[in-house]
């Protein structure tokens, strides 16, 4: 096809050749092995027609018998080729797809957190459904196409043989189809587009309505809900009754313009029957095959249309796969060096893309050796972002962020972020056994060093009581255990990680009385030896800490501790105050 043969799509075939197809050569050598024995016995079926019909008409009935035998043994012939072909083929494919699905999880496990969290979650995972639904369509009738093809070429063959003339009345029309066939591909591969948008949309949308039940029925939003699904749901028909109207055409078409052929080809041939240069039996040999062309020619006219949509979800997913990280290792990154993690902010300024407003200006401070340092101030004052350039999950647009006084630029991601243990409000629990959720802060650990650490954040008398113990599946998001208990999990995994340096954003504010004092001495424990930078929401919490940096729009506008802090009646002192007595 023309339009697939575009520049931007040859790339796409041919990297999806490079990349993916051309490790299965074996399996699509025996696909084309199965399709050529598809192609040769259909063109078989109007010689075998024209043959006996004509044995018949000069009354040779030894073929009587020998007819159905010929029938039989070319049908079973055809059964077992496509049969091949069709396992061949889905062989093929399911790989392929199977690998373009693992390279754009790993694109996107490793992408920058920014590039992540640009789309909504659904948004992501819909390129995994959808788009894989396109390819695998696309290259399930590519690889097809072939085999129709080929059918054609030897069906074609058998038309010349029987005759040729007629040959070419009917061929004649088949390419007058090709424009239009041509110019619904682009139309619809342009609304492939559109249609993933939508899909996209109502994903993020549902995703979004469920996380939120409970607010939905507190605050009676159900109708607001249901008002803006029905929109989306609106949009998302539109989008796929446009592709379904566009790609309706092409069959119509094809039939149109195939029954053209057969009555074109009817009356010239009824027209030479009648006078005589032609027999009964290449009559019905040659309607025979040109009846049947008419299956893989409908096959290829629709084929691009499939194409053009498979391409265009080829080219989203390789657009995820194919963008660039911001963050990763210099070109002379070196391993971070044994340390006791001094971190250090000098100068940091950052901004978020697409945001005018800075988010952090100018921020300096610095946490020594075993240290606590507290970040604290109103909300959108920059400590989640000060906390994330740690770890780099962002690189400062301006200053430096020092571990030991070096530059974290300058080590590899591995050494630095192997050095770096987080512990969030809401406790990360993946849907695996108490074992891998803890084991996964070291991987390679031990059964014993999994249990140390497990009893060192008091989570292992609950975890030993599960019905088969650290072995025991979690359940989505850590749904068998508590809210306490996933928290101490998560505690658990950074134990075992053994780090220098600890991020804690208010791991015990989101727990009720009992639970805060349990998590609060496996904090203690955890934090031990250890560099802690905590973000503060209840300023209770860090009135012991060794150092708090009160931050306000991007800035530190007060350090120290909490004695003298409120000796200085400033911002945190007002803040204090209004959490005391608000």
């Amino acid at each position: 096809m023309a339009n697939a043969l575009e520049p931007s799509a040859r790339a796409l075939l041919k990297r999806l050749w490079h990349d993916h197809l051309a490790g299965h050569r074996r399996r699509i050598a025996i696909a084309l092995a199965c399709t050529l024995g598809v192609a040769a016995t259909t063109a078989l079926y109007p010689i075998v027609i024209q043959q006996s019909f004509d044995r018949y008409t000069e009354g040779r009935h030894d073929w009587l018998w020998l007819v159905p035998i010929v029938i039989v043994a070319v049908t079973s012939l055809k059964a077992a080729a496509q049969f091949g072909q069709a396992v061949a083929i889905q062989s093929v494919v399911l790989r392929v797809i199977e690998g373009l699905q693992n390279s754009l999880f790993r694109a996107l496990t490793r992408a920058d957190l920014a590039t992540v969290a640009r789309e909504a979650p659904a948004r992501h995972a819909a390129r995994f459904t959808t788009d894989a639904a396109l390819i695998r369509e696309a290259l399930t009738k590519s690889i097809s196409a072939v085999a129709d093809a080929l059918t054609l070429v030897g069906l074609v063959i058998s038309m010349v043989w029987l005759d040729w003339q007629m040959s070419l009345v009917g061929g004649l029309l088949y390419p007058i189809a090709v424009l239009p066939i041509l110019k619904l591909g682009k139309r619809i591969r342009r609304a492939s587009g559109g249609m993933q948008e939508r899909v996209g949309e109502a994903a993020a949308t549902l995703t979004e309505s469920f996380g939120a039940a409970r607010v939905v029925r507190a605050y009676r939003l159900e109708g607001a809900e249901e008002a803006r699904a029905a929109g989306l749901f609106a949009r998302l028909r539109d989008s796929l009754y446009g592709i379904a109207r566009t790609r309706a055409s092409l069959d119509p078409m094809l039939e149109s313009l195939g029954g053209l052929a057969v009555a074109a080809v009817l009356v010239f041939v009824g027209w030479r029957v009648s006078s005589g240069t032609g027999t009964v039996g290449e009559f019905t040999g040659f309607v025979a095959a040109l009846l049947i062309a008419s299956r893989p020619a409908r096959a290829l006219g629709s084929l691009n249309a499939a194409l053009q949509e498979g391409l265009a979800g080829l080219a989203r997913v390789y657009a995820v796969i194919d963008e660039k990280r911001r963050i990763v290792d210099a070109p002379d990154a070196v391993a971070l060096p044994p340390g006791h993690g001094r971190i250090a902010f000098a100068g940091v300024g950052f901004t978020y893309d697409g945001v005018p407003d800075a988010a952090l200006t100018g921020l300096t401070f610095a946490a020594e050796p075993g240290q606590t340092v507290a970040l604290v101030g109103p909300s959108g004052g920059g400590k989640s972002t000060a906390i994330a350039l740690v770890p780099r999950l962002y690189d400062p647009t301006e200053g430096w962020v020092l571990i030991d006084g070096v530059d974290t630029r300058s080590v590899t991601l591995a050494s630095l972020r192997d050095a770096i243990a987080y512990v969030g409000q809401e406790a990360t629990i993946f849907d695996d056994t108490a074992f891998a959720n803890i084991g996964c802060g070291r991987p390679g650990a031990t059964r014993a060093e999994v249990e140390e650490a497990a009893r060192a954040a008091a989570a292992h008398d609950f975890i030993a009581a599960l019905p088969d113990g650290y072995d025991t599946p979690l359940g989505p998001g850590g749904s068998r255990l508590s809210g306490g208990q996933r928290q101490r999990v998560s505690l658990a995994r950074a134990l075992l990680r053994n780090p220098r340096i600890l991020l804690l954003d208010e791991a015990t504010s989101a727990l009720d009385a009992e639970n805060e004092a349990l998590v609060q001495q496996a904090l203690a424990r955890l934090r031990a030896g250890r560099t802690t930078l905590v973000i503060a929401h209840r300023l209770a919490t860090v009135r012991d800490a060794d150092r708090i940096v009160v931050m306000d729009r991007g800035r530190a506008v007060e350090q120290g501790d909490h004695a003298a802090l409120m000796e200085q009646d400033g911002l945190y002192a007002r803040l204090v105050r209004t959490q005391t007595f608000g």
